[in-house]
């Protein structure tokens, strides 16, 4: 191949032609209008092409309103857009992009035909997120200048960008769409040709363990995407952002990257094809996991699944009018200090006076910088105080109506603890652990009262954190539930339900994703940066993996992964070989100074 072709060097990019005027390819021709293109958006239907120009009109009219355009510069940005729904009015495009449905027959249509049409100068790039980049290049007649240009829905709106070469493409053809890319405002990330490159095939496994998750009827959909919003910080839950994203599309891109990796976490949970062949594809159709109030809408409406729609009484719980916590670390201190400042009398039970004097000392320090941010009053401050009592025995939890153990994890020290909570807390207390990996079943067989114990798994910092993970084992009693679900509902906490099985909702689908993300490395194909940069930008992550894996610590995320692997038996869980050598190597993360980057010791 000619490297040194025209399309080598290519002209700059003043004139773009869109080609797909659905919602991506309305939104990328938005962009560039309002960055100073010459833009013609192409589609075979006239109500798109409608479409786009109201759209577009609309778009402008707020940007006046809101003072980000002027009038005058409304109407140039409206006068550089036309639309045709003739493919050979690309004919003088410096780069044509084009978003036609994800089929490989309709997109090498498109750009074989563009072939005919452009200048050998263009650039053809492809918006695909599924298909190979690779492949369609190869099949046009000047590969070099065919590219992946991945921008990420709504368009106008997230800043990422990924840049997909082939072995084929010209480096200058990549170097010319990341200057237009950083023009538009947006982060461009560069990423080799594979399905899903870095965002879509880190995001959509996730997906699909999460639409697995529910159609095995562990967890609510409901459950599902609140565990997963109030537990990482997510901006949608999973089963939500399916329907936004369509779930027959979710189909295809996992179809793709299956093909590739034959790894079965990318294997379409069967859920997905049922929705997709009853036309119950997401928002678009109106309904997917859950039921919209129109096609398109973003309103939820009632149906058969939404909670509170069952016929059937509701267990009560039992009154909790005392809690016990055992422990002296960050989460026991965390969780009395929860109880606490809801108005209840909290025993803090820790192997030593000592210890549990040390506890009630975190939770006034905090109590404290709640008092300087002025989220409580000092009054307040005493109050609760006063509410919390230290022990350094179990012996002070005989009279609790509620006693939660947050200690090691570690199901030796925790049945051992069981067992002595069985002897000491009076019958019918409800006994929970906040174990977020280990059986619980396991806990309450170390007692005599297994129906009284439940898992509560609060997150960190618990005071902050909203999320409860409500784990009723399979012998546990429907009344103890329910007691923990009241709690919860007290102290001001967002309960969501789930068996008794490794991960919970949770860590079950955040490990996952990160050990993926460690593979992407691994494997060289993109950088901790790259990824971290495409899941923030093109996720909605408040953190990129490689930033959470160094906060969590390598080696607690190393211990999940195992036990989740060790439970569900499936090799695409095996942990990265190169996160067990980091491990191994003592790069625990933040806590060591070095993980996946280094910091500044103390």
């Amino acid at each position: 191949m000619d490297r040194q072709s025209p399309a080598s060097t290519p002209a700059p990019l003043r004139s773009v032609a869109v080609v797909g005027l659905g919602t991506m390819g309305s939104g990328i021709a938005e962009l560039l209008v309002r960055a100073g293109r010459e833009v013609v958006g192409i589609d075979v239907s006239a109500e798109a092409a409608a479409r786009t120009v109201e759209a577009l009109t609309a778009a402008t009219a707020r940007a006046v309103a809101r003072g980000r355009l002027t009038e005058d510069e409304r109407r140039s940005a409206l006068a550089r857009f036309r639309t045709s729904a003739d493919l050979a009015d690309a004919a003088g495009a410096d780069l044509v992009i084009e978003v036609v449905p994800e089929d490989y027959a309709l997109k090498h249509e498109v750009l074989t035909a563009l072939d005919r049409i452009v200048a050998p100068t263009a650039i053809l790039a492809t918006g695909t997120n599924a298909l190979s980049v690779t492949r369609l290049a190869a099949d046009s007649a000047h590969p070099e200048r065919v590219l992946g240009l991945h921008f990420f829905n709504p368009a106008p709106a997230m800043k990422l960008v990924e840049v997909v070469s082939s072995v084929l493409t010209a480096p200058s053809a990549v170097a010319a769409v990341t200057e237009l890319a950083r023009d538009l405002g947006k982060e461009p990330v560069p990423v080799g040709d594979r399905p899903g490159f870095v965002a879509d095939g880190l995001l959509f496994g996730y997906l699909n363990q999460a639409a697995a998750m529910y159609e095995s009827r562990y967890a609510s959909r409901e459950d599902i995407d609140a565990a997963m919003k109030l537990g990482c910080g997510l901006p949608m839950g999973p089963l939500a952002l399916l329907d936004l994203i369509g779930v027959d599309t979710a189909r295809t891109v996992l179809e793709a990257m299956y093909a590739a990796s034959h790894d079965r976490l990318h294997a379409p949970a069967p859920i997905l094809g049922q929705l997709a062949a009853a036309g119950l594809t997401g928002r678009k159709a109106g309904r997917g996991f859950y039921t919209y109030a129109a096609p398109g809408s973003s309103e939820t409406v009632p149906d058969t699944e939404t909670p509170g729609t069952a016929e059937g009484g509701k267990t009560a719980g039992r009154p909790v009018r005392s809690v016990g916590v055992v422990g002296s670390g960050t989460m026991a201190s965390g969780i009395a200090e929860v109880f606490a400042r809801a108005g209840l009398p909290v025993v803090l039970a820790a192997r030593t006076a000592d210890k549990a004097d040390g506890a009630r000392a975190r939770i006034a320090a905090s109590l404290a910088r709640s008092v300087d941010k002025g989220r409580i009053t000092a009054g307040q401050r005493d109050a609760t105080l006063e509410l919390i009592t230290p022990a350094g025995s179990l012996d002070a939890l005989a009279d609790v109506d509620l006693a939660v153990e947050a200690v090691a994890e570690d199901l030796a020290v925790k049945r051992e603890l069981f067992a002595t909570l069985d002897k000491v807390c009076r019958p019918g207390a409800v006994l929970a652990t906040t174990t977020s990996s280990l059986p619980v079943i396991a806990c309450a067989r170390a007692t005599s009262r297994p129906q009284d114990v439940v898992g509560m798994h609060f997150f960190n910092p618990a005071p902050a954190m909203k999320l409860v993970e409500v784990v009723r084992t399979v012998l546990t009693a429907d009344d103890a539930h329910a007691t923990v679900r009241e709690i919860c509902a007290a102290v001001r906490k967002h309960p969501v339900d789930c068996g008794d099985r490794a991960g919970f909702i949770v860590n079950a689908l955040l490990f996952p994703y990160l050990n993926n993300a460690v593979k992407m490395v691994q494997e060289h194909y993109a950088s901790p940066d790259d990824i971290d940069t495409a899941m923030k930008l093109g996720g909605g992550y408040p953190m990129g993996p490689f930033e959470l894996l160094d906060v969590v610590g390598l080696d607690v995320s190393l211990a999940i992964e195992r036990v989740l692997h060790r439970e569900f038996r499936d090799p695409g869980l095996a942990p990265a070989p190169l996160l067990e050598h980091l491990v191994a190597a003592g790069c625990l993360g933040r806590k060591t100074g070095r993980g996946f980057r280094e910091y500044a010791r103390a």
